[in-house]
């Protein structure tokens, strides 16, 4: 069937549906995190309005792999239901074509649309997100940083009698270059006896080399310093491990970065979950064409109330929300990576198809 004619013709109108949801999805997309990019960075020394224009493209990719199971579920119901209303689907029952025949070349669309989310969009997710980031940081300068909280993820490193905790607002080049850094001191009873606030912190072989530095001991005047070199034992290869987030690396990374977090002794959980999710991303898109599926068909031939098209959607949107948040668990270690991605998958192929059979063929 999905080679055939009839089958042509379904599998296109597929891929044109897809083609027009995503044009509307980029250019909503587009507007809506360029104004909230301008909002949020306009006030930074070096923001220009042509500059928030190339970092929301670079952005666009990221936003855009998240809205991919809408897109697959609005566009399976809108050919579907399109489709219906013109009687094709009336004809192709009548001349002896199975819903599951019929069915091929869109649950076929939604699985390659899966292939290249997984293989094309998330590359260029992660690369984007690795640039906008670059471009934040540069925009800040190097004065914003008495003036921002550090965010996780910290590190703490003993080197030698030096025992510090280090954090940063910006992590770039893999985890090497800290933007807005602090450094924390202890002494062997966990008094802090320094803090060192570093517009940078550039990890080099043996040092962390800091330039535009603050440092604040108890009861003393904070003294500005133009460079200062901390020692470290931490290996570039480790702290890139370490710092590096889930989704600033490539799927067609992911597999060495795992297998080099696992060789340092890093938990690689959340890196495991991510590699699981974009693995299963065909299979999740297929679900939603059968859950689009599911309530077009009835709606169109039975007259069902557009209460049945709602219960789709919301549908849809709970099992996005599983997945998310069954995701959040697989990273933090609560549950195995490859169950939290691979069961909600599952679960929604089997509830789908079972509900198919039953309207169908029951």
């Amino acid at each position: 069937m999905i080679f055939g004619t009839l089958g042509r013709y379904f599998f296109r109108r597929y891929l044109l549906t897809t083609m027009w949801f995503f044009l509307g999805v980029i250019g909503i997309v587009y507007l809506v995190d360029f104004s909230e990019t301008a909002g949020r960075l306009s006030g930074l020394p070096g923001y220009t309005v042509t500059g928030g224009l190339v970092m929301t493209a670079v952005r666009l990719p990221l936003i855009l792999q998240q809205t991919v199971p809408f897109i697959a579920l609005f566009v399976g119901m809108t050919v579907l239901i399109a489709l219906n209303r013109k009687y094709e689907l009336v004809v192709t029952r009548a001349a002896g074509v199975s819903v599951w025949q019929f069915m091929s070349p869109f649950l076929a669309g939604a699985f390659l649309l899966g292939v290249l989310v997984m293989t094309v969009l998330n590359p260029l997710a992660a690369w984007g997100q690795r640039q906008a980031a670059i471009v934040e940081s540069n925009w800040r300068g190097e004065g914003s940083a008495s003036n921002t909280a550090p965010q996780v993820p910290w590190i703490r490193q003993i080197s030698g009698g030096d025992d510090a905790v280090i954090g940063a607002h910006t992590i770039l080049e893999n985890g090497t270059l800290l933007m807005d850094a602090v450094f924390v001191h202890f002494d062997s009873s966990d008094h802090i006896i320094l803090r060192q606030d570093a517009a940078s912190a550039k990890l080099e072989d043996g040092y962390w080399l800091l330039k535009n530095v603050v440092e604040r001991r108890p009861g003393e005047v904070a003294v500005r310093k133009d460079e200062v070199r901390v020692r470290t034992n931490l290996k570039q290869d480790f702290v890139q491990q370490r710092l590096t987030a889930p989704e600033t690396v490539g799927f067609f990374d992911l597999s060495r970065r795992i297998d080099a977090a696992k060789s340092f002794g890093i938990p690689s959980k959340a890196l495991e979950t991510q590699f699981h999710s974009l693995l299963s991303q065909p299979l999740l898109l297929v679900a939603m064409t059968l859950i689009a599926a599911t309530v077009s068909l009835k709606f169109s031939r039975f007259n069902q109330s557009r209460s049945v098209i709602l219960g789709g959607i919301l549908s849809g949107f709970v099992l996005y929300v599983v997945t998310v948040l069954v995701k959040a668990f697989g990273s933090s270690g609560v549950v195995p990576p490859f169950v939290a991605t691979w069961i909600p998958v599952t679960v929604a192929l089997a509830l789908g198809a079972t509900i198919l059979l039953h309207q169908e063929d029951g």
